[in-house]
Formats: C-alpha cells, structure tokens, sequence
C-alpha cells in the first residue's frame, strides 16, 4: 500500500470507535463535571503508547461501568480517581502473577464465541438506538459507511460519513458549527481521593463491577480478536501483555483527571473494519487528544459534541454487526450452541462476566456428559 493511502486508511480507522468514545467522555465532562483537559490527555497519552507498544489498533475506551455509575452523580472526582488507582493495582498484579494467564485458559472457545456474539449485539443495538436519534443523517452515514468500501475503495469511510452527515446537519440548522476553541496551554491538575471513605466507595462502585468486565472484554476477547485480525502481528498482544499496559496506565494517568481507560474488543473491531492495520491509528488520534487536551481544554468537548448522533450510531452498528459475526460462531458444533447462546445472551441483557460465568458452567456440564455417555471421546475446548 502506497504511503498516502496508507495514512488515509489508519486516519479512517482512528475514527472507527467514536461511537463509543464520543458519548462517554462528553458526558463524563458536561454531565460528572470532570476537567477536560484531564479526561482528553488521558485518553491521548493511552492511546499513543498502546500504539506504540503493541503496533496494531487497540482501542482505549472509557470503563464503562464506572462510567455509568459516573454520570448518574454517584461519584465524584476523588471517588473516580480512587476507582482508576486500585483497579490499575489489581491488574498490573493480575498481569505481573500471569494468573489473567490462567484466567484466559479456563474460558472455553464456545463462551469466548458467546461473549463476542453478546458484546457484537450489545453495540450495535446501542448504535440502532442513536441512528434513531437523527434517523436520516444515521442512514446518510451508514450508506456511507457501507457503499464508499465497494464503490470507492481508496477512500477512508468513517470520517467520509461523520463529515458529511456533520456538514448536512450544520446546513439544515440540526446543530450549529462550534465557535474554535481559545489557544490556553494548561497540565492538568493532582486529584486524589480526599479520605479512606472515598477509597473504599470508588473500591465499591467502581472497581469492583468493573473488574469482571475489564478481565473478559478487555484483556480476554482483545487478545483473542488481535490474533485473529493480525496473526503476522500480535504476538506479543498477550493477556499479560495487556494487563500490565493497563493498570500501569490507569495507576499513573487516573491521579492527573484521566477516566479510568481499558481496552475493548469492539473498538480493536470497528478500527480494523474502517481502515486501521498497525499502531499508527491510536498513534494519530491520541497526538490530536492531548493537542487538545493540553492546548485547547476548554473548548475542546465541543469538537465532539457537534457529531450527529446518528452518524456516530452508524459507526457502532456496523462495526457491532461484525464484531458478532465471528468465524468461530459458524464453526461450533451444535452441542456448543446451548453455551454459545446463553453466554451471548445474558452479555446483551446482564453483563459479559454474567455471560462468562453462566456460559462456563454450561460448556462444563456438556464436557462432563459428553465424558459419561462417550467414554474416551477427544472433546475440543
């Protein structure tokens, strides 16, 4: 691939997980109150270094449990900053020990199917929900985002669509153009939890519903879907791997303002689907968040808030759609399919570790009858 092309193709791939970044952080600053210039250079000094450390798109996403109970105002800023220290501790031992090592072996291939099936249907459905915020520009978006690939290869489709249907949407007075943002350079601040009682409430609400989710999505599922996108390239994006990376990044960023960050299968999904091949994604897209971050705080959230809803639903449905149509899904024998989908299910409607811990004890009594009433029979994982 010539090099024009290529920094076309990572630049549309960078774009690629907005749907999930997008709404998050904008609420976590207009909604929680969070400092800007905190949460955007968090995000950009994530990015840039999981580009840089790993060589393919992983994609840095807000906690999302944490960033639920965030915006119902059940935690404030020391809370959340507490959350981000100790569950960057519990994972840089969890990567140090190698016991997410064994964690990640004990799962199944049939509930590793199932997690990826629910958290495919899970993103989408959210993206179907913002597509019918602003129905026209959502499917001005996702015709983009599904033609310009067949039609026009060379083009990059993700930011195509989200300029577009950005432009379409200033015209016809559906949003108006942010003013630019003043130029006023700022290191964000220290915030630590004031006392133990908020340690122990970000411990409580933040930590631990997260853990569960953080293990599954973004250790396990990113680390078996980096192997099958970039076989020649992921050797080294190992469960470990990535544990250590994100509690040493969660343990040093969450005391200057960041959310508390993972990985995400899904984003490593939306961001190969729309061009990304190496590091240079995150790479790109976390240079402009701490130019942001750093130079341009205050004014800078609303760069994002102008993006149709619509338009950033198109991202997540598409890219849903193909995180759940795994290769794995079509190969499981029809005795997986019981754990595959109630896995999958109980991903959609509870959680992917209810879905981990139901789909595991499922995929254990197939194994077990299947040993009783086939005696000697070579089960596959």
């Amino acid at each position: 691939m010539r090099a024009p092309r290529r920094w076309l193709s990572e630049a549309g791939g960078a774009c690629g997980d907005l749907g999930t970044f997008v709404p998050l952080v904008v609420g976590a600053v207009t909604v929680a109150g969070l400092a800007p210039g905190g949460v955007l250079a968090g995000f950009g000094a994530s990015m840039v270094a999981a580009g840089l450390a790993f060589g393919i798109p992983l994609a840095v996403q807000p906690m999302k449990a944490v960033s639920a109970v965030l915006l119902t105002g059940a935690m404030g800023p020391g809370e959340l900053a507490a959350a981000g220290i100790v569950t960057g501790i519990v994972l840089l031992l969890l990567g140090l020990t190698g016991a997410i090592g064994w964690v990640a072996r004990a799962v199944p291939q049939s509930v590793s199917a199932g997690l990826q099936l629910g958290l495919g249907v899970a993103m989408a459905w959210i993206g179907v929900g913002l597509v019918a915020q602003t129905p026209a520009l959502g499917a001005l978006a996702l015709a983009v985002l599904l033609g310009v690939p067949r039609l026009l290869p060379r083009l990059p489709a993700a930011p195509l669509a989200l300029a577009l249907a950005t432009a379409i949407a200033w015209t016809t007075g559906t949003t108006a153009p942010p003013p630019l943002p003043d130029f006023a350079p700022v290191l964000p601040g220290l915030i630590l939890p004031a006392d133990w009682g908020e340690v122990w409430h970000g411990i409580l609400s933040g930590m631990l519903p997260q853990l569960p989710l953080t293990v599954t999505n973004a250790l396990i599922l990113t680390a078996l879907l980096a192997r099958q996108l970039y076989p020649g390239q992921a050797a080294g994006v190992t469960e470990r791997r990535l544990s250590v990376g994100t509690g040493a990044a969660n343990l040093v960023l969450a005391p200057c303002g960041a959310m508390p960050m993972c990985l995400g299968a899904g984003g490593l999904q939306a961001q190969h689907r729309f061009g990304a091949r190496s590091g240079a994604a995150p790479v790109m897209l976390g240079i402009l968040l701490l130019v942001l971050g750093l130079c341009f705080a205050d004014g800078a959230l609303a760069l994002f808030a102008v993006l149709p809803a619509g338009a950033v639903g198109a991202l997540l449905l598409v890219a849903g759609s193909d995180l759940a149509m795994s290769r794995r899904l079509f190969d499981a024998r029809p005795d997986c399919w019981p754990a595959i989908g109630l896995s999958a299910a109980l991903t959609v409607f509870v959680n992917p570790a209810a879905g981990l811990a139901a789909g595991w004890v499922v995929e254990s009594g197939r194994r077990l009858a299947r040993r009783l009433w086939m005696p000697g029979s070579r089960d596959a994982p």
